[in-house]
């Protein structure tokens, strides 16, 4: 044999750790994934003096290096393991483009080995004992995967984007029911992706988290009738096998009366393994009770929206695979919109970092990914984009709107420049003074750091101020119905407020003149500061809640907003029950949006239809029919009476 041969062997074996043993055996079943299929079991035979310290690694490609490993699973979640021997199921491992491997480490606890969040002693891949063959899907990379639709700008538009392991030519096709498929419209799809040098810092530009993403393909179906349902599918026009199954949508009516949407924050990912960060089950929760939802809607339209922190990868490239798999159940078939966090643009360079952000802008929270993942994987409408100072692309889906119904979607970056003269400052104020009220008598703004909580956050006290003296004038002069916020891992929802002052304390009330503040960030994951302490309880070990707030939970969930022209409706929904926890009604008004709002305009403080009546009594054409129009002012007002704050604390 050469000598450059035994060379490479060498090497090779060193940077493998401890030979693997000759007794100990690792098999990893099938061999072969496919999309409905995707559990994996793990079986070990033969190990010697097991320790429950023992834990298998995951690997994907296998050529991957011992210490750069997806994650890992200890063999003592195995009934059997002190025998030696046993098996273990990993559940929901998505088509990565590449094999997986599966590698059987022995674990030693020594004093100065690193410890995960949960104090167990972080793998140190020294001593391997056994390695399994290779597992693969069926036509992996091939197959398209990771579907999820979202509007473009135009009203008869629908965008789908999925991932496939190559940049050759795919299609979407889509049709009508009860059209054959061979009469289906067809359009190409264009293909984009980004490079390890693309990221920041690690460890997204390091081996240890950097996997290649595949490539994300962009197609839009076009000509779309208003509130319709659509078939389509996506993939490979010359290769039978290289399709997607078929899914379906119901296409944007923006004159509809009525709006139903979907709502939340920091989600997260579950991944059914131990990795560098504990991942949140409960995301899965969520997704399963809004796919329940969305089923009892039948061939009404739905909105999701998920306003920042999405799939909380931070520099781990798999674990956005995990999250788009975790998600296409309900994306696939529902339009899902996005607005960026802190965990997918923040790092210590990033270009726009202000005197009075210093404590906030200046930290690691994406993981050196720096935005790249999160604009090339989502593309929502408008092409707002804010340069990232690097190689990298700029950073896009900063800030946009849509009409869905009767309301107006706003977005905003709470990460980059929102203050008065900058370019996503004018693109607010432009967008809020265009909106037609008659249409959408309802504006729903959304961001994710808050500009009101009660969680003790105390570094973002700047930022929130901030909000405060640049953007809450515009919500107030504007007309904005609501504002959702996430960023805070906890529900919340505060009284109608301009300035730290309630407007109105009712969970059911006429627009007062500002918006009412949501925090929405419950999604999944589960760091949370406490509760900031009242002045007023200066000694006491208790939390109170401000009298701004109405209502605030621990319990994880999201929100479900339906609004007809007359009414919008919050609710918030627990994860543990499926329940409706929380809910606020607000009635709409007829506003003025060239100038403030004040409560000469509130035309009686209540809704159109009273108004009429109580015009009707004024006019005084009858004493009866006065009468009856003064009992039904009085009967309605009576319903809508201060309810007490309620509180729910986790």
């Amino acid at each position: 044999m050469p000598s450059s041969a035994l060379l490479f062997l060498l090497v090779a074996h060193l940077a493998a750790g401890e030979p693997t043993s000759s007794t100990t055996t690792l098999a990893a079943t099938p061999s072969t994934l496919t999309k409905s299929d995707h559990a994996i079991t793990l079986r070990w035979s033969d190990l010697p003096d097991p320790s429950p310290l023992d834990y298998v690694a995951i690997y994907s490609p296998p050529s991957s290096g011992d210490l750069n490993y997806l994650g890992f699973l200890f063999l003592n979640s195995s009934a059997s393991w002190a025998t030696g021997a046993g098996s273990l199921t990993l559940p929901r491992l998505p088509d990565l483009r590449a094999p997986y491997q599966f590698r059987l480490f022995r674990g030693r606890r020594r004093v100065d080995q690193e410890q995960d969040g949960d104090t167990l002693p972080v793998p140190d891949a020294s001593h391997r004992a056994a390695v399994s063959g290779n597992v693969t899907y069926k036509g992996s990379g091939a197959r398209p995967a990771q579907l999820h639709l979202a509007f473009t700008d135009e009203v008869d538009e629908m965008r789908v984007l999925f991932v496939c392991g190559d940049d050759g030519g795919r299609f979407v096709r889509y049709g009508l029911a009860g059209r054959r498929e061979e009469e289906w419209e067809e359009v190409p799809a264009e293909a984009r992706t980004y490079e390890q040098r693309h990221m920041c810092d690690y460890p997204a530009n390091d081996s240890v988290g950097w996997r290649h993403p595949g490539f994300v393909f962009d197609a839009v179906m076009k000509g779309l009738q208003p509130g319709t349902r659509y078939f389509y599918k996506v993939g490979n026009g010359n290769d039978s096998g290289g399709w997607s199954e078929t899914y379906s949508f119901i296409s944007r009516d923006i004159e509809a009366n009525e709006t139903i949407a979907f709502l939340f924050g920091d989600l997260g990912t579950y991944v059914p393994y131990n990795t560098y960060f504990r991942t949140p089950q409960e995301s899965l929760s969520t997704v399963k009770w809004i796919l329940r939802d969305l089923q009892a809607l039948k061939d009404k339209p739905a909105v999701i929206s998920h306003i920042g922190d999405i799939s909380y990868a931070k520099g781990y490239a798999w674990l956005w695979d995990h999250f788009f798999e975790q998600i296409e159940p309900i994306a696939a078939n529902t339009p899902y919109h996005v607005c960026i966090g802190n965990h997918e643009y923040d790092w210590p360079s990033q270009p726009w970092k202000p005197s009075w952000a210093a404590n906030i802008y200046n930290g690691k929270d994406s993981g050196g990914e720096c935005g790249v993942p999160y604009s090339i994987k989502f593309r929502m409408p408008r092409n707002s984009s804010f340069p990232t100072g690097t190689i990298a692309p700029d950073t896009r889906n900063l800030y946009y709107s849509f009409d869905a119904g009767v309301v107006h979607f706003v977005y905003m970056s709470t990460e980059t420049d929102f203050t008065q003269g900058s370019d996503q400052y004018n693109y607010i104020k432009a967008d809020l003074e265009s909106v037609n009220r008659s249409r959408t008598p309802f504006i729903v703004f959304q961001g994710h750091r808050p500009m009101y909580t009660s969680s003790n956050e105390v570094k973002d006290t700047a930022h929130r101020e901030q909000m405060i003296q640049h953007l809450e004038p515009l919500f107030v002069k504007h007309g904005v119905t609501l504002a959702l916020w996430g960023h805070i891992h906890r529900y919340e929802r505060f009284c109608p407020m301009k300035n730290y002052q309630c407007l109105n304390t009712s969970s059911s009330f006429v627009y007062p003149g500002a918006p009412a503040h949501v925090v929405i960030g419950m999604a999944g994951q589960d760091h949370q500061p406490s509760w900031e302490p009242r002045p007023d309880h200066p000694k006491d070990p208790i939390f109170p809640q401000p009298q701004r707030s109405m209502y605030r939970s621990g319990e994880f969930g999201y929100t479900k907003l339906v609004a007809t022209r007359e009414k919008l409706t919050l609710a918030y929904i627990g994860n543990h029950d499926g329940q409706v926890h929380d809910m606020v009604e607000i009635f709409s008004r007829q506003v003025d949006t060239d100038s403030t709002p004040d409560e000469h305009k509130l035309v009686g403080a209540m809704p159109k239809k009273l108004t009429y009546m109580v015009i009707a009594g004024c006019v005084m054409v009858a004493m009866l029919l006065g009468f009856m129009a003064g009992f039904t002012v009085r009967k309605k007002t009576d319903s809508a009476r201060w309810s007490p704050v309620q509180d729910e604390e986790s």
